[in-house]
């Protein structure tokens, strides 16, 4: 686990490596990490992008797998997001996590685990 200094954590099982405050040093370390063929499970795009040059297979919680196929698309999305929130709009409203969201995590963590990579479906 990756946290920075406003964060305290101690489960028992993970090894907790803490970082400065500033804007994206967990983003950074994380990157920095990480090595080839290891899972990054990230909401954000942009960790997404920078996990798929290093070679590591990521996906989010609710089980899209990213890939080179998808990723340019996803960013220019959230481009336009931000745009329209820099503007003073609105861009939706987040979801209650759902037992279906929780099976398509595990499909997909499972099919990335097994070695598959994203075919669309």
């Amino acid at each position: 686990m990756i946290i920075d200094t406003s964060h305290e954590l101690f489960d028992g099982y993970s090894t907790v490596i803490t970082v400065d405050k500033a804007r994206d040093s967990v983003d950074i370390k994380l990157i920095n990490l990480l090595k080839q063929g290891d899972i990054v499970v990230t909401q954000d795009y942009g960790v997404a992008a920078m996990g798929l040059g290093k070679g590591a297979k990521v996906l989010n919680q609710n089980g899209l797998i990213y890939s080179d196929d998808n990723i340019d698309r996803l960013l220019f999305e959230r481009h336009l997001g931000q745009k329209v929130r820099r503007a003073g709009g609105r861009t939706g409203t987040f979801k209650k996590r759902t037992k279906e969201n929780d099976e398509a995590f595990e499909k997909s963590l499972v099919r990335l685990l097994d070695g598959g990579k994203y075919e669309g479906d």
